[in-house]
């Protein structure tokens, strides 16, 4: 990840012309800003069959097939799914990766930016590649990959047993295990899903069937010695190798920590639970009754209520606070705290912290403008494009990225300004 402290946080506005390039090239597609705000980048059509990467105007070196997927990653590298000669790669600041496979699909990066994986086929196989590394083996089919906080591991759901279409029987057996860098679990299952690596890599945990009927969590593919109705995604505690998942049983949700109960409360739905950054509390989404949406923060569900979906939840990073995106009808709310920011927008993204917690804010559509807001007070200024909002290291100053009338404007604002 690009160190925040090293990016410029003086110069309070900097501009890049992107209208124009529309008059260089056939057509330009939608920008992407770097982390730091400091480049702006859009693919371009060169010619018939030819495409290109513009990065603060200037274009890539070489041009390609097809671009697709263009993405800055954590550290500031520019990475896209690139195709040459009828092969797809990625590239990563113009330059190809020297693997080609038949496709490639769904890169995802560390949380540092140093590693890139991606799903990938090649004749009809399936597999990952991290950093131009692709695995050894391959299978007849992949899905739910997964990617270690340290950047070192893959893994991905994979089928190593065949049965036709319908054989029942064959499938009832178990056909699917999770691969890690390639190397399969012994122990084989009706189905798997989502995944999750430990803070380590050590162990990867899933959502396992174990029979039509019977669910639970597997790690390094061992099962829970308990079932389920249903499972959600598992999630690790940060400071270990412990495992939380929403579970179902008689009707109702509850999370369990290693198989034992961990909330003395159910709900009616509970999912996408989140450990604080210390690992010393946990929040989730949580429906208290049918079509009652809310979050609920070490098992306590809070006051405010929405009809139609609660999502992004987001914990502070000293862990004292929880904000998420809350739905009701056709307006999108941020809640922070369980107090609703006044007022609601067309559109409503996750909030973002700051270093001390002690404010939030969040990029926000209205009348079909984007903005910001800042503990519920909005930016006066409206944009045709903008990206989340960033914290300088001491709080006191907010990134804004954005795109008005043409021009890529990066704003270095006192908070103050927005947040009075």
């Amino acid at each position: 990840m690009q160190n925040p402290d090293q990016w410029d946080w003086d110069s309070p506005r900097k501009e890049i012309p992107v209208a124009s390039w529309k008059d260089h090239y056939e057509w330009v597609e939608d920008p992407q800003a770097s982390p730091d705000g400091e480049s702006v980048a859009a693919v371009a059509n060169v010619g018939e069959g030819a495409f290109n990467v513009v990065v603060n105007g200037a274009a890539w070196e070489n041009p390609f097939e097809k671009i697709w997927h263009l993405r800055f990653a954590p550290d500031g590298r520019l990475t896209a799914i690139v195709s040459d000669s009828g092969e797809w790669t990625i590239a990563v600041d113009g330059v190809p990766w020297e693997n080609r496979f038949g496709f490639v699909w769904e890169p995802r990066f560390s949380p540092d930016g140093k590693a890139i994986a991606v799903k990938f086929q090649q004749d009809m196989q399936y597999g990952m590649a991290l950093n131009d590394a692709p695995w050894e083996a391959t299978f007849a089919n992949m899905t739910n990959a997964a990617l270690s906080p340290d950047g070192a591991r893959t893994a991905a759901v994979v089928q190593v047993a065949s049965f036709g279409e319908a054989d029942v029987f064959g499938f009832q057996k178990g056909a699917f295990t999770a691969a890690v860098d390639g190397a399969p679990w012994d122990r084989t299952f009706v189905n798997l899903w989502n995944m999750a690596f430990s803070p380590d890599g050590s162990k990867l945990a899933a959502e396992v069937r174990l029979t039509l009927y019977d669910y639970t969590i597997a790690v390094n593919g061992v099962p829970w010695e308990r079932t389920f109705d249903c499972v959600w995604e598992p999630v690790f505690d940060p400071n270990g190798g412990s495992v939380i998942a929403p579970v179902r049983q008689g009707g109702q949700w509850t999370l369990l920590r290693d198989g034992a109960a961990f909330w003395d409360r159910s709900y009616v739905q509970l999912w996408q639970p989140r450990f604080s950054p210390d690992g010393e509390r946990v929040a989730a989404i949580v429906a208290p009754s049918f079509g009652r949406w809310t979050i609920a923060v070490d098992g306590t569900p809070w006051r405010t209520e929405f009809t139609d979906l609660m999502s992004d939840l987001v914990l502070s990073p000293d862990g004292r606070r929880a904000a998420a995106v809350g739905k009701s009808g056709s307006a999108y709310h941020i809640v922070v705290d369980d107090a609703v920011w006044s007022g609601g927008f067309d559109m409503a993204w996750r909030p973002v912290f700051s270093p001390d917690g002690r404010q939030a804010a969040a990029k926000v559509e209205k009348g079909g403008r984007l903005t910001y807001a800042v503990d519920g007070r909005l930016w006066d200024q409206a944009a045709e494009a903008a990206w989340d909002p960033v914290f300088s290291p001491d709080g006191r100053k907010l990134l804004l990225r954005t795109v008005e009338n043409g021009t890529y404007i990066r704003r270095v604002l006192p908070v103050s300004e927005i947040a009075g």
